[in-house]
């Protein structure tokens, strides 16, 4: 069985979400996503031994997005999300005694608020739609075409429904 480390930290102040809680829907889409053959079979762990996987959210505001956007991506705009995915993004697998690392996903909680106003749904919806599109990118799905965007979306909304969100 996999197991899975998830940490995260919130350094955005107008928000003290349930990290735990968070860490928790994460761990249940992640695990949803590998149940599904075409996913896994798709994924950047297809073909892998490993018994632990691993990675991090940061919560933080949509300054801090900016920020990283600029410095890592030469994009300036401030994103709701931004994935960092080490693992699937690189040339050399690495994998310390069993266990992958798949990278780095970072919300902008006040885009998440924004967000959900916008659309008329809850922020914690909204931020566990984002968690669930953040892991995706961790496993190497991208979205470049219309297809593979409605293919992600599709997944994230299974994703959340299989877990009552």
């Amino acid at each position: 069985m996999t197991k899975f480390n998830i940490f995260s930290e919130n350094i955005f102040q107008d928000w003290n979400i349930d990290e735990k809680a968070f860490i928790n829907v994460a761990k249940k889409i992640l695990k949803f996503y590998l149940s599904i053959d075409e996913v896994y079979e798709n994924s950047c762990l297809q073909g892998f031994d490993y018994n632990v996987i691993s990675f991090d959210f940061l919560y933080c505001d949509s300054i801090k997005t900016h920020e990283i956007n600029r410095e890592y991506r030469n994009k300036d705009y401030p994103a709701d999300i931004i994935t960092f995915a080490i693992f699937a993004d690189s040339e050399e697998k690495f994998i310390f005694d069993g266990e992958i690392n798949l990278g780095e996903v970072i919300i902008a909680l006040d885009k998440v608020i924004e967000e959900a106003e916008k659309k008329g749904v809850t922020k914690e919806f909204e931020l566990s739609f984002l968690i669930s599109h953040g892991i995706l990118h961790l496993l190497g799905f991208d979205h470049q075409t219309e297809e593979d965007y409605n293919f992600v979306i599709d997944l994230q909304n299974k994703a959340l429904e299989s877990i009552g969100v």
